[in-house]
């Protein structure tokens, strides 16, 4: 995990780098970041919000939206973890716990919507026996 995040830094470092060779930009960091996580931050935002369109006419969109949401809180917190870990020398900082904290998520939502299902088809099932 620290490996990862080593090298996230150099390519972050070198893409600094290139807009200084390229553009002959001198901008303080803040600057930089003020740019760089702007556009980043908007061609995000319009990616998301053309799926979010797409998603929102489908049937579970609400569940679809909490999941998405929810999941990226996760991968959040799971990242966090695992810093505070390497700060704090409390724990390995590694890059399989992260992925295995996901997993569990992953897994007990499975079991969540699979249970969600069942009960939605038998509910379903005798609502149009009664008609």
């Amino acid at each position: 995990m620290k490996e990862i995040v080593i090298a996230l830094a150099e390519i972050v470092n070198n893409i600094h780098d290139i807009l200084i060779d390229i553009f002959g930009l001198r901008m303080t960091d803040k600057e930089l970041h003020f740019w760089v996580i702007g556009l980043i931050g908007m061609f995000t935002f319009f990616m998301v919000y053309f799926f979010f369109k797409l998603l929102e006419r489908m049937k579970w969109s609400t569940t679809i939206f909490s999941f998405i949401y929810t999941f990226t809180v996760m991968i959040v917190l799971v990242f966090a973890i695992e810093l505070q870990q390497a700060i704090t020398n409390r724990g390995n900082m590694e890059f399989a716990d992260a992925v295995m904290g996901l997993w569990g998520f992953l897994v007990m939502f499975f079991v969540y919507a699979l249970l969600a299902s069942i009960i939605y088809i038998i509910i379903k099932f005798y609502r149009n026996r009664r008609k």
